[in-house]
């Protein structure tokens, strides 16, 4: 087996959890969503990112607007819908759920 797949895997798994719940603190743009996840050495690229927002705006997680740039192009800011709130809180108690599941059992020697 090779740890940095599995690693890679563990990683997919918690990035809609984390990404909601950057979303859910106000409006964000990709690129700051990108720098906070970076920073938590959750590793994610532009490629990962968009077709995973995407899904959230089909599911009705998420939405959109565009803001006028002084500096170039519009930008588009991702927030959180009620029906994405919801969500979020579902997957956060299932987060509490699994972390002390983990704990339980790696407690043990």
């Amino acid at each position: 087996m090779n740890v940095a797949n599995t690693q890679i895997q563990m990683r997919k798994g918690l990035l809609e959890f984390c990404v909601l719940h950057i979303i859910s603190r106000g409006e964000v743009y990709t690129s700051d969503l990108i720098e906070e996840l970076t920073q938590a050495q959750m590793i994610v690229v532009e490629g990962t990112l968009y077709p995973l927002l995407n899904r959230f705006k089909t599911a009705g997680l998420a939405e959109y607007r565009w803001v006028e740039s002084e500096s170039g192009p519009p930008k588009k800011y991702y927030l959180i819908t009620e029906s994405g709130k919801k969500f979020k809180t579902t997957l956060s108690e299932t987060w509490s759920a699994l972390v002390n599941s983990a704990l339980t059992i790696t407690a043990k020697n």
